[in-house]
């Protein structure tokens, strides 16, 4: 299955016993070195460094939720457990400020 690609580490069970995303915890701290670009609200967009040779996009964290959004057209690459308010709610905020993080990727990752 292809989302077991993404789901390092596996998933290990929360405090209260219920299987949580896999994803690490977000504290502000997640993916040292890896700085934000926005944030809106509890959502933290940002960019991988390693990621130069894919389309523009941007990855999108709130808790133990993730999802990536390419950004030429405001598309989901990949959705690592928003619901489906929620995502049409991240992918309304990517969209309103699609411009700003275009000019933020070509500034990162100059052609």
């Amino acid at each position: 299955m292809l989302l077991a690609l993404f789901r390092y580490p596996p998933p290990r069970p929360a405090a209260d016993g219920q299987q949580n995303s896999g994803n690490p915890p977000h504290d502000g701290e997640i993916l040292k070195g890896v700085p934000t670009i926005l944030m809106v609200g509890p959502y933290r967009m940002y960019f991988h460094s390693h990621e130069p040779n894919e389309p523009p996009h941007v990855h999108v964290d709130r808790d133990n939720q993730s999802a990536k959004f390419w950004l030429d057209a405001v598309a989901l690459a990949r959705n690592l457990g928003f619901g489906p308010a929620e995502l049409r709610r991240v992918h309304r905020l990517v969209a309103e400020n699609r411009n700003f993080l275009l000019e933020k990727w070509y500034e990162r990752f100059p052609s």
